[in-house]
């Protein structure tokens, strides 16, 4: 699972998607029953097979809107050594249009990759109000269900 870069409240806090308003901890909770403190939701996560980082290891960016993010400046994360560390990985999910763009800009999505499959989903930002709840809900579950169908299908 893959955002842009933290926002301002994340950094402060030390932890992804700490806004109050962001829709992210919610989805989690309602697909995979992930609740409870930071250290035990990002656990949770880990158990479910979901890792969750940045397209962006490193940009300057004032305030937390994604429009703002300074491309000039912008390193991405090491994801060669992480998907070749991570083999297992059969999904990558961005949460947002920006967070799509940016991988693809920097890091690239290859033209035939039949192991991973690559989704943009609906961010879960509170910027992101064109979309209610409950379409972001569904959009990630489709996303997910997809996933588990896919992986079913290749264990039979």
């Amino acid at each position: 699972m893959l955002g842009s870069l933290p926002g301002q409240r994340s950094i402060v806090e030390q932890q992804y998607y700490a806004h109050p308003k962001n829709a992210f901890w919610p989805i989690m909770h309602a697909l995979f029953g992930i609740e409870g403190g930071y250290d035990i939701r990002c656990r949770q996560l880990v158990e479910n097979g979901i890792a969750l980082w940045d397209v962006l290891a490193s940009s300057i960016r004032p305030g937390s809107l994604d429009a703002d993010i300074q491309l000039d400046d912008a390193h991405a994360n090491d994801f060669a050594g992480f998907l070749v560390a991570h083999p297992e990985i059969r999904l990558i999910a961005f949460n947002g249009r920006k967070a799509e763009q940016l991988f693809r800009r920097f890091v690239g999505i290859p033209a035939t990759n039949e192991t991973i499959r690559y989704v943009g989903l609906p961010s879960t930002s509170p910027a992101y109000a064109a979309m209610p709840f409950s379409g972001k809900l569904a959009a990630w579950r489709n996303a997910f269900r997809q996933v588990a169908t896919r992986q079913d299908r290749e264990k039979g």
